[in-house]
């Protein structure tokens, strides 16, 4: 195996890994060879001097060659963020993937606990109901007959446990809250992605056309990892290999501007509550967003032809419970013994 140090030094100089070195260093540290402080200082020297296209895609490379996969439809979406972004809103992408479900797109769920927030969709599913240590065959199960599946992210990527505690240590944001959202376990080519911050809209998107990926929408909407119905949200999205940015509005959705409190969350079992408080009708800013996001993530599934189309589909979805027997259904069929 190759040595970790010269690359920490190369990162160190301010000089940047190729593909092949990067893939090479992060399976040291995902093969538990580094020392604590060698992991520590690589991510910091990486984060301090930016990391570059091709390191996370020689990063994604190796946490891909290393995950518990999953089997899903071909056409399957995930809706996921980076987190990172601070904001504690209600878990949208929650809420966006029983909509998109609903409306009949396979959906391959990736996520985690919460880190930067008080929930994160692990905290939430659970909190709903949703058992999350769930073998391969027992999601596939969940996205061939709930039409949704989740992938709890430490269950699938075991090898992050050699990185764990420095980032715990570090307690900042480091490349790897970028290679969770690229490391999708069903393999999900269709994505509506959110990002911490509009410098990585770009980037994020040239990673996942390297790697294959069909069509994704990279957002970010004025501080949130999500498409916002606060104000601008701006996308760079991946269509047939193209790779080109747009701005939407929330008037381009048909609803009417909030601020972010009107988004505001609270912990798992609070937004657990929210999020069944708008399946069952509630009319607030939480199903406005809700519905923006899964409007968009059925124009990304091919679903839709225009936001007005997918926002009338996406709005069919909930009022007519076929979101919350998404839900009913993820949480029985998860919980199945069988």
């Amino acid at each position: 195996m190759p040595e970790l140090k010269p690359l920490i030094a190369k990162v160190a100089n301010g000089e940047s890994l190729n593909r092949d070195e990067a893939r090479d260093a992060f399976e040291i540290l995902m093969s538990g060879e580094a020392t604590p402080s060698q992991i520590g200082g690589f991510l910091m020297a990486l984060r301090v001097r930016g990391e570059t296209v091709a390191e996370l895609t020689g990063a994604v490379a190796t946490m891909r060659s290393k995950m518990l996969p999953v089997i899903a439809p071909a056409d399957a979406i995930d809706i996921v963020g980076t987190g990172g972004d601070g904001a504690g809103t209600y878990n949208i992408s929650t809420l966006a993937s029983f909509i998109t479900a609903g409306a009949g797109v396979p959906v391959a769920k990736h996520g985690n606990r919460a880190l930067s927030s008080k929930s994160g969709t692990a905290d939430a599913l659970s909190a709903l109901g949703v058992n999350l240590e769930i073998g391969p065959e027992l999601i596939a199960r969940c996205i061939r007959e709930a039409g949704i599946g989740f992938m709890f992210a430490s269950m699938h990527h075991s090898a992050m446990r050699h990185v764990g505690p420095s980032r715990v240590e570090l307690g900042t944001r480091t490349i790897f809250n970028l290679l969770g959202p690229l490391s999708n376990p069903a393999g999900a080519k269709r994505q509506l992605l959110g990002v911490f911050s509009p410098n990585w809209l770009q980037p994020i998107a040239e990673v996942l056309r390297d790697l294959g990926s069909e069509t994704v929408w990279v957002v970010h909407g004025e501080g949130l990892d999500e498409i916002t119905t606060t104000g601008v949200t701006q996308v760079t999205a991946l269509e047939g290999g193209r790779i080109r940015s747009f701005n939407l509005t929330p008037r381009d959705f048909g609803v009417e501007p909030v601020t972010i409190a009107d988004l505001k969350g609270g912990d798992g079992v609070a937004n657990a509550a929210a999020l069944r408080a708008v399946l069952g009708g509630a009319k607030n800013a939480y199903r406005d967003i809700s519905l923006c996001n899964a409007a968009a993530s059925l124009m990304i599934a091919g679903k839709a032809e225009t936001i007005a189309d997918g926002m009338k589909l996406a709005t069919q979805s909930l009022d007519s419970g076929q979101a919350a027997a998404a839900v009913d259904r993820l949480v029985a069929i998860s919980n199945d013994k069988d």
